[in-house]
């Protein structure tokens, strides 16, 4: 009998909600109680200084170390008044999750003592070992210096007794080794493009802004239960598990009723985030069993990314608290809803302009459709790249099913929006711009009501869809660092943007009015770009044959689908926005390789071990008990009587048989083909042998066993089943 398994059980089932200590202020009054905001900087900063720092942040101006040393003191002085006495530079190596190196605020005072120290040097840079992450060959052990360095555009903020400085992460020759440098250099390309073109609207324009807002969805599953489950602790799903009878076919989850120990698990939350700036709004049950997720007020795209990596950590650590695991793997269980992380994006103006949302006359109209069919553009000439941005050997496995996306890239427009295109493609530049006299230039452009924030209609097999005022790029993976997707979509679409002014620019100098030089490029691209435009079922097969044949990226080899890369339109994409090299993109492409061959490497592995020390042993313990009652059988009945009676016993020990021979075969067959695999040295080539030869192993052997879970005596069966796992909260 597996006396662990139903130990933890009967404990997760006695478990009682935590209480959570709630604020007597309102949540307004403690909001980034813990941030080094504007608030706190013209408090603790003198005014000469504090101007000059925030000059950095809005404008990008240079960072003086003259001032670094007085913003260090005053940044020091607030965190010590919070109890903090350790600093760290808070980065995003190239492993999805944050780094960092707690120092304390000590130096020798000289005398034989110590003093409270935190300079201005401290503060703008350190020197982490860059050998010792993801660099893909850029750095050696013996050339391991590498530079974090101060990102002023994000707030510092305390965590527990330490100061956490958001810093970029690059190697001693340059290179960036993160996912902010790049990310940064995106936005300011995205920036100067978007502001570009606004200027055929508006020449008052100085600033874009890209925004993002995501959506976060997670399992959590009782602490207990996870410990008893090694493929849960080691590789964030269940490698093997029958469905339970009962999943989520009724959908009666979604939206239900929060659970008590969830309830107060999102409270603690809540109120942690807010404390750190992270403005958390919306909390809900999602459509799986123990699946929920939680979405904050949309934000500028740096500050959004780093409060995301910020929250999943905070996920962590609270869950614990209250007797939990948070799951933030794309697909932890087989047949019911994988995790996403919906990112909604948009560009808005420093003079209030929602670029994306439409507006109340034709000319804003036509600077509404200018913006959408430039993204289109930039979706459907990098659609191949946008799916590798979000691709991973986790996402791999939610993408396709269960209301996630498709390994696709399409972008639903809905009917409205469509007939617009629709109606300028078809239309002549003298039929859309009619000169009206002294009225000036009448659009004939269709109105676009303000209803159309709330008349697209919603198709969740879309992957990048327009939602109104926004576009949301729904095939984005839980666990991942929202900056991957944000990268590649913000330097297409600052791309693109240079590419229409340019072509714009041509006619205009050939002598053509600006505004039917604006339309004749659109109408053109609306023509060009149709094939991304999608708005049926993203599950068929005849979408897949349509996508084909339309040119757009089909590949659903992980390894294969990262090439896109280092195909020559994203190295001249990346190289002309500035935002990264091809020696860069090389290597992050090394790190993505090395980085699946490993994850599939541990789920073999693990799967491995646990058929010789759990499943195995187990079946092979029951079927021995069924062949010990057939013989005791016989010494009670005539032989005639216990063939008929022991038929189905024989008819168990030989599926049994039948099933751990197979499973013993294959793990054995699996451990060669990683032997065979392992050989090989280009780390590519390695990464398509697992995916071709060992991925799909690890399928076929989870069949089996969840055949036997089926058939074996549920007290003898030593892992948590899908109805613990996901029933008991």
């Amino acid at each position: 009998m597996s006396t662990l398994r139903f130990r933890v059980v009967e404990k997760a089932f006695q478990a009682k909600p935590v209480e959570v200590a709630v604020p007597a202020e309102r949540p307004s009054d403690y909001f980034a109680k813990y941030v080094f905001n504007r608030e706190k900087m013209f408090k603790y900063l003198p005014t000469a200084v504090y101007n000059r720092l925030v000059d950095v942040m809005d404008h990008g101006a240079t960072l003086d170390r003259d001032i670094a040393d007085e913003v260090a003191q005053g940044m020091k002085k607030w965190a010590m008044e919070l109890g903090a006495t350790h600093y760290t530079h808070w980065f995003q190596p190239l492993t999805e999750g944050t780094a960092e190196k707690h120092d304390a605020f000590v130096e020798h005072d000289g005398k034989g003592g110590m003093m409270e120290e935190f300079s201005g040097k401290l503060l703008v840079q350190q020197e982490p070992d860059a050998s010792s992450f993801p660099n893909g060959g850029i750095r050696n052990t013996f050339e391991a210096r590498g530079y974090s360095a101060w990102d002023p555009s994000s707030p510092v903020f305390v965590v527990d007794d330490t100061l956490c400085i958001p810093t970029v992460f690059i190697a001693y020759t340059g290179e960036s080794l993160d996912y902010k440098a790049p990310l940064l250099k995106a936005l300011r390309a995205v920036d100067k493009a978007a502001v570009d073109v606004c200027h055929y609207f508006n020449p008052e324009v100085k600033k874009v802004v890209a925004y993002l807002g995501w959506e976060q969805e997670y399992f959590l599953v009782d602490e207990g239960l996870y410990a008893a489950r090694p493929d849960l602790l080691l590789t964030g799903r269940t490698l093997m598990g029958h469905e339970a009878s009962k999943n989520q076919q009724l959908e009666d989850h979604y939206f239900g009723a929060i659970p008590t120990r969830v309830a107060a698990f999102m409270k603690d939350l809540e109120i942690q985030a807010l404390e750190l700036g992270i403005p958390v709004k919306t909390r809900h049950n999602e459509v799986a069993p123990n699946q929920f997720e939680l979405a904050p007020i949309f934000e500028e795209c740096n500050l959004a990314v780093d409060h995301n990596m910020l929250i999943m950590s905070l996920m962590r650590k609270v869950a614990r608290t209250h007797g939990f695991r948070v799951l933030l793997h794309e697909k932890p269980f087989k047949g019911v809803n994988g995790s996403g992380k919906h990112n909604n994006w948009s560009l808005g103006t420093d003079t209030g302009v929602l670029l994306m949302s439409p507006g109340k006359t034709p000319e804003e109209n036509l600077r509404f459709i200018t913006f959408v069919v430039n993204t289109l553009m930039a979706v459907y000439r990098h659609n191949g790249l946008l799916k590798a941005s979000i691709m991973s050997a986790t996402n791999a496995h939610r993408l396709g099913a269960n209301e996630a996306p498709p390994a696709i890239i399409s972008s639903f427009l809905g009917t409205q929006l469509s007939r617009v295109l629709d109606h300028m493609e078809e239309s002549s530049t003298d039929e859309l711009v009619v000169l009206s006299g002294k009225h000036g230039m009448k659009l004939d452009i269709p109105q676009i009501p303000e209803l159309l924030i709330d008349n697209t209609d919603r198709n969740r097999t879309s992957p990048f869809a327009f939602t109104g005022n926004r576009f949301e790029f729904r095939a984005v993976g839980s666990e991942a660092n929202c900056a991957s997707g944000m990268i590649a979509l913000n330097a297409a679409v600052a791309e693109q943007l240079v590419i229409f002014k340019n072509e714009v620019d041509e006619l205009i100098g050939k002598g053509e009015a600006k505004i039917p030089a604006i339309i004749q490029v659109l109408r053109k691209y609306i023509k060009l770009s149709k094939p991304i435009r999608f708005d049926g079922n993203g599950y068929s097969d005849e979408w897949k044959e349509e996508a084909k044949r339309r040119g757009l990226d089909c590949e659903t080899s992980v390894p294969v689908i990262f090439d896109n890369y280092l195909s020559p339109d994203s190295i001249k994409m990346f190289e002309s926005t500035g935002v990264m090299t091809r020696k860069e993109l090389e290597a992050r492409n090394e790190v993505k390789w090395e980085t699946y061959t490993k994850k599939i490497q541990i789920e073999a592995r693990v799967l491995g071990d646990l058929v010789m020390n759990h499943i195995v042993p187990v079946a092979t313990e029951y079927q021995t008990k069924l062949i010990d009652n057939v013989y005791k059988m016989r010494g009670l009945f005539s032989e005639e009587e216990t063939r008929k009676l022991s038929a189905e016993n024989l008819a168990i020990i030989r599926k049994i048989a039948e099933h751990t021979s197979y499973i013993k075969e294959h793990v054995d067959s699996m451990i060669d083909a990683r032997k065979v695999a392992n050989k090989i040295a280009d780390e590519r080539e390695k990464a398509v042998a697992y995916h071709d030869t060992i991925a799909p192993m690890l399928e076929q052997i989870r069949y089996h066993i969840d055949k036997l879970e089926l058939i074996v005596d549920d007290q003898m069966w030593t892992l948590p089943k899908y109805r613990e796992l996901l029933f008991i909260r």
